[in-house]
């Protein structure tokens, strides 16, 4: 398994890239991590463009009223996305139009995907 995190300043932290090299030697992808994530890179981790949005969806349809309603909430939503056999075909499709853009785009920014 590997672990890929932006680079935002909490995740930069000392304490957390210590972790990363303790629990993810060398299969970590970030700041200063043994894989570097290159500034201002295309976006195309499909968890950030398709499965953080759906799970949010399904998470905030309604207002969460506690900590506990959350947790479960998020498990329930997880589940769903994982018995549903369309959605990772969706995801693949995503990724392979998003690739196909930076291709396009010479590996610069892009925006405004359908």
């Amino acid at each position: 398994m590997w672990y890929l995190h932006d680079g935002a300043p909490p995740h930069f932290a000392r304490q957390v890239r210590d972790f990363l090299n303790v629990e993810y030697p060398n299969r970590w992808i970030g700041r200063n991590g043994p894989i570097h994530w290159p500034a201002r890179s295309p976006d195309l981790t499909p968890c950030d463009f398709s499965l953080w949005g759906h799970m949010k969806q399904l998470v905030y349809s309604e207002p969460v009223n506690s900590i506990e309603e959350s947790t479960a909430r998020i498990r329930v939503a997880a589940e769903t996305i994982r018995e549903d056999p369309t959605v990772f075909g969706r995801v693949r499709a995503s990724l392979e139009r998003r690739a196909r853009d930076c291709i396009d785009n010479n590996g610069l920014q892009f925006q405004n995907l359908p």
